[in-house]
């Protein structure tokens, strides 16, 4: 039992350090990307194709002085980062593996449970740090991130009947033949939508408001905590691209081409960022409440439809 435990211990925290890295090279990706779109070169300079340029950020962004505004409630701002990115890197506990690691039947009960808590960590950011600023910032993110949590728990219920479990293995077995994509198409783009909303993406990032709200809920955190507030950002962006590849696009995770999936996904996080203008506040709302809603429970109502129909004819 110990060496279980202990085998579990070590997958876990190399799972961890492997998402770390994927966030490093996730964000030179993304200025790369962004550089290119905007018809520039992006970093270049440190180390090959500015390969090492990530590393650099993150000496630098830990070696500044940290500052703490004078009114502000000191332990709650210190670990209002640290409760962040420990629930951000939490979430992937629950990435399924067909050998060691946490593989438990309510894989997507767990995963609501914990990306709910995040919004905590965010509203406690904003109002520890005392600031006008911040507390206007972290209250947009929480409205809006419980807002498209509703949307997105409709989808995992819809799939639920679909799939009569809550075990995230059991969609590779589900997928084997047909993509859930293909299936429930206007599904996977609003879970997409959701999840860009989700994770404070543009065109949702209405806590950077830089006209009126400066950086939003983080707007007094430097060096370190602003750090942190960035990784457990990108390490959720790079969670929830691995829960659309494994919901809608096979969820083969045994397999390499799982991880260029989980990289294309990832890549278009990026891209509708240089893509797209920001939304306007009122309208972010109304389409959820007012489109992403009745969407997803006529789909709940659909497959639950589908699935009484089914068994009253099995039996």
């Amino acid at each position: 039992m110990l060496k279980d435990y202990i085998l579990m211990f070590v997958s876990s925290l190399i799972l961890i350090v492997c998402v770390l890295v994927g966030v490093a090279f996730l964000t030179l990706l993304e200025r790369k990307v962004l550089g290119y779109i905007q018809i520039r070169k992006g970093p270049n300079k440190v180390g090959l194709m500015g390969i090492l340029q990530p590393f650099s950020d993150a000496i630098k962004l830990f070696t500044k002085e940290q500052i703490y505004p004078y009114m502000s409630n000191y332990y709650i701002y210190y670990f209002a980062p640290i409760m962040n990115l420990f629930l951000a890197l939490f979430l992937w506990m629950c990435m399924p593996f067909l050998t060691v690691l946490f593989n438990f039947n309510l894989g997507l009960l767990f995963f609501l449970c914990i990306s709910s808590l995040g919004v905590y960590a965010v509203m406690v950011a904003g109002w520890s740090s005392n600031s006008n600023y911040a507390m206007l910032g972290c209250l947009r993110s929480v409205a809006q991130t419980i807002s498209y949590e509703v949307s997105l728990s409709l989808i995992l219920l819809s799939f639920l009947f679909l799939v009569s479990s809550l075990n995230m293995n059991d969609f590779l077995k589900y997928q084997t033949y047909m993509w859930f994509l293909f299936l429930c198409l206007p599904l996977g783009m609003v879970w997409f939508v959701s999840s860009l909303a989700e994770t404070n993406r543009t065109p949702f990032d209405f806590a950077e408001g830089e006209s009126e709200l400066v950086s939003g809920f983080n707007v007094e955190y430097s060096s370190g905590g602003f750090a942190l507030i960035f990784l457990a950002e990108y390490a959720s962006i790079l969670f929830m691209s691995m829960m659309c590849c494994l919901l809608f696009l096979g969820g083969d995770f045994g397999s390499f081409f799982f991880f260029i999936k989980l990289t294309f996904m990832s890549f278009l996080w990026i891209w509708v960022r240089g893509t797209l203008p920001r939304y306007r506040y009122d309208k972010l709302m109304y389409l959820c409440w007012k489109s992403f809603l009745p969407v997803s429970l006529n789909y709940l109502f659909f497959f639950f439809g589908l699935k009484f129909f089914i068994f009253t004819l099995i039996i």
